[in-house]
């Protein structure tokens, strides 16, 4: 009963702040402060009201529209806020109340912002990437370690040296962003999960680039953000990533 009412108050918490990522990753990666002006209507540019800022339910009230100017608001604002507090929920029900769930929370929380801030702008902020690194180094080696103390440390290497090498043998296939979000997820994850995260990347883009294609949402040569694709490998690998790496082995490697 007290887990399904945390879990519950987990879930509002994270649609408050999925609200608040919104505002980050749209005005972090343009130079914007994320505390003035207010929460405004990009296209007449009247100033929201508390009402219109209720996470996910104005939305759904004013059918996704300026209750002013009648401008489509995005999708991607609800579904940021969604996405997040379902995640903020799932964390403390996977891992109750141990340091990996604040692990868990800062990064499902850097996750998100990378997420707005790649769909709109195709570009993930270093600031963004240094300002949640360090509290993760922090709580990973200290409070919530790996199974072997060198392997944060490994993942990072990894990461970055692998998408660094896509980003060379590409010739800029791959952005710096990217690389350098590596580096942080191999700090979180280790070698063996930032690897999984890196597979679960590519096959999530190769099949949503194919499904845009097959429905001319997108044009050969297009290109497509790869920050929203990781943020999904990631979040995979980090709750799943060892159950799949075990099922794997069992079902294959006794070959």
């Amino acid at each position: 009963m007290i887990d399904g009412i945390i879990v519950a108050y987990l879930a509002l918490v994270g649609l408050v702040f999925g609200s608040f990522y919104n505002v980050v990753g749209l005005r972090v990666p343009v130079g914007e402060s994320v505390v003035t002006p207010r929460s405004h209507c990009t296209k007449c540019d009247r100033t929201l009201e508390a009402r219109e800022l209720i996470p996910v339910l104005s939305f759904l009230i004013q059918r996704g529209s300026c209750r002013t100017c009648d401008t489509k608001i995005s999708f991607l604002y609800p579904s940021t806020e969604l996405i997040t507090g379902f995640l903020f929920a799932f964390s403390f029900y996977w891992f109750g109340w141990t340091a990996e769930m604040i692990v868990a929370l800062l990064f499902v929380s850097m996750l998100a912002i990378i997420f707005v801030s790649d769909m709109r702008y195709m570009l993930i902020p270093d600031k963004i990437l240094l300002f949640f690194a360090v509290p993760l180094v922090v709580v990973r080696l200290f409070f919530a370690p790996l199974s072997v103390w060198w392997d944060p440390f490994a993942g990072a290497a990894i990461g970055f040296s692998l998408l660094l090498l896509i980003a060379v043998v590409s010739r800029g296939g791959m952005g710096g962003g990217d690389i350098k979000l590596f580096a942080v997820l191999g700090l979180v994850l280790g070698w063996k999960l930032v690897l999984l995260t890196l597979f679960l990347a590519s096959t999530y883009g190769a099949i949503v680039g194919l499904v845009a294609k097959r429905m001319n949402k997108v044009t050969r040569g297009q290109p497509i953000p790869f920050g929203p694709f990781i943020a999904a490998g990631a979040i995979t690998a980090y709750f799943f990533g060892v159950d799949l790496i075990q099922w794997y082995t069992e079902r294959f490697m006794m070959w």
